[in-house]
């Protein structure tokens, strides 16, 4: 278990911005941050990031917590996990409680778990065996600096290698108490019925980990070295719990604050191209792992920018491929360059002829748009033969097609329409055939909007019941959560004056009606604030933000970063009143509104319970009577006090006949 100082420690020096500016693009936005939610498609920013409170708030998804909850969202982290996670990137060492662990604590050790461990044993393995055996020097580190790679770089992304004894690695993990199972599971062994103590699967190769968003190794892709091998030149992890290769990128972690900060992603085909221009200067690069462009994949892309430039290498099959991955980028809102490297370069050996500056350059100055580089491939092709310059044609017009911005659509169809000298009417009726073949093909690899919706069904509305006593009760603990040692000043019966907190005046009012929260999450937190201050202290909001229970967090993160943080009003000279301005009247009448919805409440169940005791025990029935009576007059009492009068949308009970 972490200790409590520790946990204190990384809370302390964690900075939320930091943490999910590495997942997300945040622009500023007044005091705050703001970006595109990265759990819920959305084209406005609905994502808010607070530096000054140090918590964050999905407004699309309802999510919000803290630095540490959001790393257990986006990367699926345990509490523990997240929290060394944030200690790492903050080199801050972790201290745990010596006490044993529990049967159950043991048992929380899941597959999942497991799976992420066996890959950093096995990746410090491969990394070992490349740098400090014989055989990794002689083959794989040679291989490497035939390749004009650096230590530096070999070490920013952790290349290893596999060697030649056919269970090296498999000896070494079941020897280290791993199971058969979880080396199956993994990929990185393999148990045939001929060969019980396993085999290596990447034996006698080069590894290159592939890390998660994070930096967690996820699998591997390992290259073959020998030329007189009939095998795959290339092999990656198979499918396992923890790695999907359409789901992730090649070089995402080592280069994701490089593309956020250049707002520009290059996307190319092989690890080597990513590495070689890491080399150069170059990071804001990734690849997709030896499988062709996904939603998934570019979604994550869109968490750091919507700038994709498209680096290939000219190989016709590759860029026949590279169609579909316009397409898809199109598709999911991508702005889009590409560029084609001279004939015999790929981004490996151009990066290593060229320096930084020139590299940059030639990116930023070669890179068509797509009808560009669609119109240069198509025509050449097609030569004189007007059947297929049409053809061209209408495979641009495909592409424009999969735009979702109308405004885009018309710039893109202007200019095919002055590059080919055709009209723009031809076009957009081609358009709309495009449009309707991709609403026919519909699937979630192409999400083109639907031409013609069918004809709605009239549904009655459905009629929300809205709980009062609960609105209120959330209303009063969220008081408590921003302004709780805030000082009221009050007076008593006799008029003498005196001083409250928040949270006292509050509590009092709940202790006084012996009042059950409606809410499980809001009595958790209403029963912490009752202990602190039967230990004569103010609990903070920032209390619960540490605490392991992520409802809470997520619940008290809400509460103190509100709607009204997703408008920026000052930029429009506009200045509202700020929350807790006339906190005073407010908490009073807010404790009055809720007495009186509880008071109804009260009346109601005595109402219910009347028939059945009318006839069966008529003192019992009287007694509920009387008790009635009162509690009208009290309510009374409170509305003249309030100066208003319930409606019966807001009434738990009709009025009946005693």
């Amino acid at each position: 278990m972490i200790s409590k100082q520790t946990i204190d420690k990384i809370f302390s020096a964690v900075r939320v911005e930091e943490i999910i500016g590495e997942y997300v693009q945040l622009k500023r936005a007044g005091s705050n941050f703001k970006g595109l939610s990265p759990f819920h498609d959305e084209k406005s920013p609905s994502f808010v990031v607070s530096p000054s409170k140090q918590i964050w708030k999905d407004f699309s998804s309802g999510k919000g917590g803290t630095a540490i909850s959001f790393l257990m969202e986006i990367e699926n982290f345990t509490y523990p996990e997240a929290l060394k996670h944030a200690a790492k990137k903050y080199g801050i060492e972790i201290e745990e409680d010596k006490r044993e662990l529990t049967e159950e604590q043991k048992q929380a050790q899941t597959d999942k778990e497991l799976l992420y461990k066996i890959h950093e044993i096995a990746n410090d393995f491969f990394q070992h065996q490349l740098f400090e055996t014989e055989e990794g020097t002689t083959i794989a580190y040679s291989y490497f600096k035939e390749r004009e790679l650096r230590d530096d770089i070999i070490k920013k992304f952790q290349l290893g290698y596999s060697p030649e004894q056919r269970n090296a690695f498999t000896e070494f993990a079941l020897n280290k108490g791993y199971s058969k199972e979880i080396l199956e599971k993994s990929g990185l062994s393999i148990f045939p019925e001929n060969a019980p103590n396993g085999i290596d699967r990447f034996r006698e190769r080069v590894l290159f980990p592939i890390h998660s968003f994070s930096g967690r190794v996820l699998g591997f892709g390992a290259r073959i070295l020998k030329n007189n091998v009939k095998t795959a030149k290339y092999l990656n992890s198979p499918e396992t719990e923890i790695y999907h290769k359409s789901s992730v990128l090649y070089g995402l972690s080592q280069g994701k604050q490089s593309i956020s900060k250049n707002n520009l992603c290059l996307l190319v085909e092989g690890y080597m191209d990513v590495i070689a221009l890491h080399q150069s200067g170059i990071e804001n690069v990734v690849a997709s792992s030896g499988t062709a462009l996904t939603v998934d994949q570019i979604k994550l892309i869109k968490r750091l920018t919507e700038n994709v430039t498209i680096l290939f290498d000219g190989d016709p099959a590759g860029i026949k491929a590279s169609f579909r991955s316009i397409d898809l980028l199109l598709a999911e809102e991508m702005n889009i360059r590409i560029l084609l490297f001279p004939d015999g370069d790929d981004p490996d050996s151009f990066s290593r002829k060229h320096p930084q500056e020139y590299v940059e350059n030639f990116i930023k100055t070669k890179a068509n748009d797509f009808i560009d580089f669609k119109a240069e491939i198509l025509l050449k092709e097609a030569g004189d033969d007007p059947i297929k310059k049409a053809e061209a044609i209408r495979n641009i017009v495909k592409s424009v097609a999969f735009v979702k911005n109308a405004l885009k659509q018309e710039v893109y169809l202007k200019e095919v329409a002055t590059k080919f000298g055709i009209s723009e009417q031809s076009l957009f009726n081609e358009l709309n055939v495009q449009k309707q073949i991709q609403n026919q093909n519909f699937s979630p690899q192409q999400r083109a909007e639907p031409q013609e919706r069918p004809k709605m069904e009239i549904v009655p509305p459905t009629i929300i019941s809205v709980n009062p006593l609960l609105e209120l009760e959330e209303k009063l603990v969220k008081h408590m959560l921003n302004f709780g040692d805030r000082i009221l000043e009050k007076s008593d019966a006799d008029n003498q004056p005196f001083k409250i907190t928040v949270i006292e005046e509050i509590i009092s009012h709940f202790n006084e009606d012996n009042y059950e929260p409606q809410s499980p999450v809001n009595r958790k937190i209403i029963e912490e604030l009752k202990n602190g201050l039967a230990n004569n202290e103010i609990i903070q909001s920032n209390f619960f933000l540490t605490l392991m229970d992520e409802t809470i967090v997520s619940k008290v993160s809400g509460a103190i970063l509100g709607d009204d943080e997703l408008s920026n009003w000052e930029k429009s000279n506009i200045f509202p009143p700020k929350p807790g301005d006339k906190l005073e009247a407010e908490i009073e009448d807010d404790i009055l509104i809720h007495k009186s919805h509880f008071i109804e409440k009260m009346i109601y169940d005595i109402v219910k319970k009347l028939d059945s005791v009318r006839d069966e025990n008529p003192e019992e029935y009287y007694e509920f009577v009387k008790k009635i009576m009162i509690l009208k007059s009290l309510l009374s009492e409170i509305n003249k006090k309030l100066n208003r009068q319930l409606t019966k949308g807001h009434s738990f009970f009709r009025e009946q006949k005693l």
